[in-house]
């Protein structure tokens, strides 16, 4: 237990320094940077304003499952919470600051399996919680494995219309359509991205609940011999 408390404490710790200093280094760089890159690669104002309005969102986010856990008096694992920081330090720090993904060409795919897998998680144990603390409410293993995996597609569904239109409304970056270069995708190219996002969401999302809810049925079935 000691161990998976030290993982988390960590993990928290090391998220909160890296995104205020990325806070700091972003609002600087954004007073200065130019509003067009003037060599391929160079990053420019709504690369900054992406880099700090990213980071000021982890800041607060990375205390939402404190803020559940409080309000809905749910105790959530530490590993979700380790996972959970582990996943916001490679998409913001690594992936904004760090600029990962430009530099590795599947980062964001790995990211969205796994988030996905994570969110999956999440929502087989809301669901089990639930099955196990209601006398009134006996869902199947079959059932908890499909509301986790519909509750990560859909988080995935609003997370994709989240950066769509904040990509309209401020002119950022958030779904890569603009190379590291400033090449516009297009076409295919452009559709292709988002879709692989969805795809690999879907995939991510089906994991975690498809394991569990065999776990699940084994133990049901273990208990019905006992």
């Amino acid at each position: 237990m000691k161990k998976k408390v030290n993982a988390r404490l960590l993990t928290g710790l090391i998220l909160l320094v890296s995104l205020i200093g990325s806070i700091v280094f972003a609002a600087v760089r954004f007073a200065a940077a130019p509003e067009s890159a003037a060599a391929p690669g160079e990053r420019i104002r709504s690369d900054y304003l992406l880099m700090l309005l990213q980071c000021a969102a982890g800041l607060i986010i990375m205390f939402l499952p404190s803020i559940i856990e409080r309000k809905f008096s749910l105790e959530i694992p530490n590993y979700i919470y380790t996972m959970f920081f582990v996943f916001l330090y490679c998409a913001i720090y690594l992936g904004e600051v760090r600029n990962f993904y430009f530099v590795f060409k599947h980062w964001d795919t790995f990211l969205h399996f796994f988030s996905a897998a994570m969110l999956g998680a999440l929502g087989f144990m809301l669901a089990d919680i639930l099955n196990h603390t209601s006398a009134k409410v006996q869902l199947s293993p079959l059932f908890v494995g499909l509301f986790a995996f519909s509750f990560a597609v859909m988080i995935g569904v609003l997370w994709e219309i989240y950066e769509f239109s904040f990509d309209a409304l401020l002119g950022l970056n958030m779904q890569k359509f603009r190379l590291e270069d400033g090449t516009l995708l297009i076409g295919r190219e452009a559709l292709s991205d988002t879709m692989m996002d969805f795809i690999t969401n879907t995939l991510g999302a089906l994991v975690v609940p498809v394991l569990g809810a065999v776990y699940e049925k084994i133990k049901l079935n273990k208990k019905g011999q006992s």
